[in-house]
C-alpha cells in the first residue's frame, strides 16, 4: 500500500539544501505530490508532501532524511498523511481564490491579525501569505517608508459585495489600504493602465495655478471642489472656470508646466511599466499643453485632454473640441483598448475625482487613488496611504523585482 507523508524542514538557509533533500527521494523512487519553500530571515523551510510507492518502504527513505538533515544542523517532522485527509484536500482544488492585498506606511501584528481574522469569519483559506514590499530597516518609518504584504486565499465567497464592504471598513478604520482581487489570469495579463493627470499623476489641479495666475484663485477653486465632489456636471464647471481665464498671458503655461510636482512613485511607477511592456495614458479633464509636458517627462504614450484656445498670445476663455469628461474618458479608454487589441479586462485605470469614476468602473481595475470619499466609495480599489507605486503591489509585482531586496 502506498505511503503519503508529509515532510517539514527547516534550519539555516544555505545553497544545496533542497538538491541534497530532493536527490535522497529521487534514488528511493518517491513521488513528490507538493511541495513548497520559504526563506524568512534566512531560515529555510521546505515541506514535501510526497508518495512512497508499493516497490518501496518509507523506513529507509525516512532514515536517510533524517541522517542528512542531522548533518546539515535542521530540523525535520515527518507527518503521516491519511488518504482520505490526501482526497479532501485535492477535492478543494479548483475552488475559487482571491488575492488580498495589505499596504501602509507600515504594517502591524494588529493589521494583519484583523484582516485574517474576516477571512476566517467567511470560511475562506490563506493559501500564501508573500512579502511585497522590501526589507523594513530599525530606524522608523519614514513619510516614503512602504509595507505590503499579499495574502492568496482560497474559497467560495456567497457574498462577494459584503466582504468587500467589510474589507473596506476594517482598512478605514486602521487606516490602511486593502486591495481585494480575483485571481483571475486578467491579473497577470493587464497591458494598458490610463492614468487622470490632475491631483493624480501629478500634486496640482492646474487649472486652480492658471486661475491663481490669472488673479481669479477662490472663484476657481471653489468651482473645483464643487465638481470633484459630483455637485456639479463637469463639463458645466469646466466652461465656467475656464471662461474665468480670459485674457491670461500664454507664456504663464510654460512657467507653470516647470514647476509641477510629480505624485509621490509616479516616475517609478511609470518607469517600471515601461520595462514590462505596458502602454500607458494620460485621459485628463485638464489641458493638452501640461498632459504633453508630462508625457514627455515620463514616456507615456497616449495624451488625451482640452485644448485651450490661445489667441494673440492670451487665453481666450475657450477650449476647442470635445469636452474630456467622464463620459468621454470612458469612451477614449475603450478606444485605446481596441487600438492596443485588449480586453477591457486587461486595463487599468487611476483617477481621484468624481469626473472619474466612469473610466474606473469600466475597466479591469479601477482604482481610486487619494481620491474624494464619493470616489473611494464607488471604487473596487482605493489607494490612500502610499504612492503611486503602490499600484505596482496590486499587480504582485514586489520591491525584489525592481530593485535590490
Amino acid at each position: 500500500m502506498k505511503e503519503i507523508i508529509l515532510i517539514n524542514i527547516s534550519g539555516d538557509d544555505r545553497a544545496g539544501v533542497t538538491s541534497s533533500i530532493t536527490s535522497i527521494l529521487a534514488s528511493h523512487g518517491v513521488n513528490i505530490l507538493d511541495v513548497g519553500q520559504a526563506v524568512i530571515h534566512d531560515t529555510l523551510s521546505l515541506g514535501l508532501l510526497i508518495e512512497v510507492p508499493d516497490s518501496a518502504e518509507s523506513s529507509p527513505v525516512l532514515k536517510d532524511i533524517l541522517f542528512r538533515t542531522h548533518e546539515l544542523g535542521f530540523q525535520v517532522r515527518f507527518s503521516p498523511v491519511s488518504a482520505e485527509s490526501y482526497d479532501h484536500w485535492v477535492s478543494g482544488q479548483g475552488k475559487p481564490r482571491h488575492i488580498l492585498t495589505l499596504l501602509a506606511r507600515k504594517l502591524t501584528a494588529d493589521h494583519l491579525a484583523r484582516v485574517t481574522a474576516i477571512i476566517a469569519d467567511y470560511g475562506l483559506n490563506i493559501d500564501r501569505i508573500d512579502r511585497l514590499s522590501g526589507r523594513v530597516p530599525l530606524d522608523g518609518v519614514s513619510q516614503q517608508s512602504k509595507a505590503s504584504v499579499e495574502m492568496s486565499v482560497r474559497g467560495a465567497l456567497e457574498d462577494t459585495a459584503t466582504f468587500r464592504k467589510c474589507i473596506m471598513q476594517l482598512a478605514s478604520e486602521l487606516d490602511i489600504d486593502i486591495a481585494y482581487q480575483e485571481d483571475s489570469m486578467y491579473r497577470r495579463t493587464r497591458r494598458l493602465v490610463a492614468f487622470d493627470m490632475d491631483s493624480t499623476l501629478i500634486e496640482a489641479e492646474v487649472i486652480d495655478e492658471l486661475a491663481a495666475a490669472a488673479g481669479v484663485g477662490e472663484q476657481v477653486a471653489t468651482i473645483t471642489e464643487q465638481a470633484m465632489r459630483g455637485e456639479i456636471e463637469f463639463a458645466e464647471s469646466f466652461r465656467r472656470r475656464v471662461a474665468l481665464l480670459k485674457g491670461l498671458d500664454a507664456s504663464v503655461l510654460e512657467s507653470i508646466a516647470h514647476e509641477l510636482r510629480l505624485t509621490e512613485g509616479a516616475e517609478r511607477l511609470v518607469s517600471t511599466l515601461k520595462q514590462l511592456g505596458y502602454k500607458t495614458a494620460i485621459l485628463s479633464g485638464g489641458f493638452t499643453y501640461f498632459g504633453e509636458f508630462l508625457q514627455r517627462k515620463l514616456g507615456i504614450d497616449y495624451v488625451y485632454a482640452n485644448e485651450l484656445s490661445i489667441v494673440d498670445g492670451r487665453v481666450t476663455g475657450e477650449v476647442t473640441g470635445r469636452i474630456v469628461d467622464g463620459a468621454r474618458k470612458a469612451e477614449l479608454l475603450q478606444e485605446l483598448a481596441d487600438r492596443e487589441g485588449i480586453n477591457l479586462e486587461q486595463v487599468i485605470a487611476v483617477g481621484d475625482g468624481a469626473n472619474d469614476l466612469p473610466m474606473l468602473s469600466i475597466a479591469g481595475l479601477g482604482i481610486a487613488f487619494r481620491a474624494k470619499p464619493i470616489v473611494r466609495e464607488n471604487a473596487n480599489q482605493s489607494i490612500s496611504t502610499l504612492g503611486l507605486d503602490g499600484i505596482l503591489y496590486l499587480l504582485g509585482i514586489s520591491d525584489r523585482h525592481t530593485q535590490a531586496d
